[in-house]
């Protein structure tokens, strides 16, 4: 036994199939990114469209963990209940066995092939779909390459009694589920699992039950980086990772003792090799049963436990009750999450949510100030500047996040939508920095040199600052919803508020001449006023003209 050539043997495969699989993983996303986003956005009531759903965002995405992450997302964001969001959490096990079903199918001879033309499609096409194509099928034979090697060094353990001593060790279900357990929490997987799983069985080391005890472990492992993930997270994170566990303990439990009824079961439906004896046939025959066994398992298990999602719901939250001196930490970000950065599509959906909550931080704000600047009290104006406060924090939280995703292989609308995302909050946070810095200075001044602002000039003020708080309402609507009509109003807005802004400037000047003591203190103040607003507006327009650009860069006037 050469176990040097044979344990580099070893990790050289698994490295390859690891590798493949997040190939195939990242070209999946990049070419399903939109329309992940769109069934998730249309998430409804039904309990099974929710486990479909389930399994198909996490049959793509390959991780059950961040499936679990988005759904706390969305939840967060009021979009789904916690209940509603149980049947999702079920259904992405269904999808983590995809990966199974793959590498069960005996076409590691093509292997090479599908790496050749992978290759071809990657390196040598340029249209971007196809070369993410070629991403998954190179992706896949890499999976399969990976295989080949693992099984090559494997083989000679066959006529090793030490190791066939230890296989038959494993026929304890009990132990062969902590096996699995222990080595998925630690490789982060449950897909390099089964894939592991299923090699064995073509080398007759394992016999079915095993193989399915196994991926009964392979469930359970998987929860762990669920509940890593979870960690110093709101509670509704920790309640999506603690239904994850729950789920998938209870599931194990309820099979434990049925472990040699489904091995019987899925033999009857599975292809058999009737010609073939002894080693030869578990080889041939154990790899798609195990793979059958580990669908079968949790599709079983979701049509059990989806009946009892409001039970579930009620437990976790009896487990997790809600903490009333918990506070919600204001330099956190609400929606961003780190998992989320290797699947662009998924993560700048999140920047979006992350962006709408910073323009209601500075809608709020420009909603106050012109009141609190024409009649309001030195507390409220700065309570108005510390607001610009969680403006700031929002807007460090983004950009750090999109420079995250910056590394990352973008597609070309990834890339559009990340300059439309990283001017908006640009420029949002300018808006803000000028009613912090520019406006509530000019309501302090105010009160230092006590003005009295007439109210026919409220008046004018006021009409102004509606017109520019609504083209900031809809920039940010165009920005965070891609509405295109959005911004073009926003922008053909531009001669209206000219018109109103020279207006009240002529107003102003008649109004200088007016007998009134501190005119000319009062007239600089609400001349001010109107620049700044003009300059809101100016910042306004850049966020609707950024999130119209198609692929060419733009120049805002």
């Amino acid at each position: 036994m050469s176990w040097g050539a044979m344990g580099i043997q070893l990790l050289g495969g698994l490295a390859l199939f690891l590798f493949g699989m997040e190939q195939m993983a990242s070209s999946l996303k990049a070419v399903a990114g939109k329309g992940m986003k769109g069934i998730l956005a249309r998430l409804t009531a039904n309990r099974f469209m929710g486990a479909i759903t389930g399994a198909f965002i996490t049959a793509v995405i390959q991780s059950s963990s961040v499936t679990t992450i988005l759904i706390v997302g969305f939840i967060s964001a009021g979009l789904i209940s916690f209940s509603q969001s149980i049947c999702i959490i079920m259904g992405a096990n269904i999808g983590t066995t995809i990966t199974a079903q793959i590498i069960a199918f005996k076409i590691t001879d093509a292997s090479m092939l599908m790496i050749a033309i992978g290759f071809s499609m990657l390196f040598f096409i340029k249209q971007e779909k196809i070369k993410l194509y070629g991403g998954i099928l190179m992706g896949l034979g890499m999976v399969f390459f990976g295989m080949t090697i693992m099984s090559q060094a494997m083989e000679p353990l066959r006529n090793y009694p030490p190791f066939l001593n230890l296989m038959m060790q494993m026929s304890s279900p009990l132990i062969s589920i902590l096996i699995a357990a222990a080595f998925t929490g630690l490789v982060q997987s449950s897909s390099a699992t089964t894939g592991i799983i299923i090699v064995m069985a073509t080398q007759g080391f394992i016999s079915l039950p095993t193989g399915i005890a196994l991926a009964f472990g392979a469930n359970v492992g998987t929860c762990i980086t669920a509940f890593l993930a979870s960690i110093g997270k709101p509670r509704e994170a920790v309640r999506a990772a603690v239904v994850h566990i729950l789920f998938n303990i209870f599931g194990v439990l309820l099979w434990l003792g049925f472990i040699d009824q489904l091995a019987q079961f899925v033999s009857w439906f599975s292809p058999s090799y009737e010609m073939l004896t002894g080693a030869a046939k578990m080889a041939a025959e154990t790899p798609r049963q195990i793979a059958n066994a580990h669908t079968l398992f949790n599709i079983a298990n979701t049509l059990i436990f989806i009946g009892f999602t409001s039970q579930f719901a009620r437990l976790v939250e009896r487990l997790i009750p809600d903490s009333p001196m918990e506070e919600s930490i204001s330099t956190a970000p609400k929606f961003l999450n780190e998992e989320l950065i290797s699947t662009p599509s998924l993560a700048l959906d999140r920047t979006r949510l992350e962006i709408g909550q910073m323009g209601e931080q500075v809608k709020t704000m420009l909603a106050q100030v012109m009141p609190t600047i024409l009649s309001g009290s030195r507390v409220s104006l700065n309570q108005i500047a510390a607001m610009d406060d969680a403006v700031d924090i929002t807007y460090r939280n983004v950009i750090t996040y999109l420079g995250q995703i910056s590394k990352q292989s973008l597609t070309n609308d990834q890339n559009h939508e990340f300059t439309a995302f990283m001017g908006a909050a640009n420029n949002l946070e300018y808006i803000g920095d000028i009613i912090e810095t520019d406006l509530v200075e000019l309501g302090h001044k105010r009160l230092d040199e006590d003005v009295t602002i007439s109210q026919n000039t409220q008046e004018v003020l006021i009409n102004l600052h509606e017109t520019v708080s609504k083209a900031v309402d809809l920039a940010i609507q165009a920005a965070i919803e891609n509405d295109h009509e959005a911004a073009q109003q926003v922008i053909t807005m531009k001669a209206s508020i000219n018109r109103q802004a020279d207006a009240a400037a002529l107003y102003e000047a008649k109004r200088l001449v007016a007998e009134e003591p501190k005119r000319l203190q009062a007239y600089t103040i609400e001349m001010d006023a109107i620049e700044k607003l003009k300059r809101i507006y100016y910042f306004a327009k850049r966020i609707a003209k950024t999130s119209t650009l198609d692929k060419k860069p733009q120049h805002c006037d």
